[in-house]
C-alpha cells in the first residue's frame, strides 16, 4: 500500500506534503497552513488542525508559544430564523 497519507482532505494535503514543507522552512503550524493550504478548506481546519500543528512542533521544534496558533473557523454562514421559517 503505497498511497500517500492524506491529513486534509478538503484540500487534499498529504503527510509527506506537511513533512516535506515543515522541514524545508521550519514553520511554526500557521506558516505550514499558509504553504501548504492544509487547514484552509471547507471544514475549517476542524478535522487535520491538531495533525497539522502536531507536525510543525515535532519537525521544526517549535513550541506551541513560538507562532501564532491556528483558529478553527465554522464551515457555515449565519441564518435569521426568518429565513429558516419562510414567514414574511
Amino acid at each position: 500500500m503505497d498511497e500517500p497519507t492524506i491529513i486534509c482532505r478538503c484540500e487534499e494535503v498529504t503527510m509527506q506534503r506537511l513533512i516535506e514543507t515543515a522541514k524545508l522552512y521550519r514553520c511554526s503550524a500557521r506558516e505550514l497552513k499558509l504553504r501548504t493550504r492544509a487547514g484552509m478548506g471547507y471544514c475549517g481546519g476542524r478535522t487535520c488542525r491538531p495533525v497539522i500543528e502536531r507536525i510543525a512542533r515535532s519537525v521544526s521544534g517549535l513550541t506551541e508559544t513560538d507562532g501564532i496558533s491556528l483558529k478553527v473557523q465554522p464551515p457555515v454562514r449565519p441564518v435569521s430564523f426568518h429565513m429558516l421559517g419562510g414567514d414574511e
